[in-house]
């Protein structure tokens, strides 16, 4: 018999669902955390218009790397989405780095 290598429906069904829930829950705030730090810093730094939005990038690429290397290169074995998972900023993000982003520019640039 030969080796063949699993479909990506028999590979899907390899994961264990309440993993797989504790994953995405940890990805998840680990996304939030990433946002909201982007956010504050791109307040404090004054940033305005398409500089914010290219430092929310950044950071969202930067915190997708970074979990990559931490899925040690496989990122379809622990979240269903694989790469793109990783790299989704998700709505709620982006919302959550405007609302930080306006918040400490209003803190910090009261006066200027």
């Amino acid at each position: 018999m030969s080796a063949t290598t699993p479909s990506a429906e028999a590979a899907a069904q390899l994961l264990f669902p309440p993993n797989v829930q504790y994953n995405n829950s940890r990805l998840y705030t680990v996304k939030f955390l990433s946002s909201c730090f982007a956010g504050a810093v791109a307040g404090v730094l004054g940033l305005e218009n398409t500089l914010g939005f290219a430092l929310f990038i950044l950071s969202t690429l930067f915190t997708a790397v970074c979990l990559y290397l931490k899925c040690r290169s496989r990122p379809a074995k622990y979240v269903p989405g694989g790469w793109w998972e990783l790299v989704n900023p998700g709505q709620e993000n982006i919302f959550s780095f405007v609302l930080v982003w306006t918040l400490f520019y209003g803190i910090v640039h009261v006066y200027d």
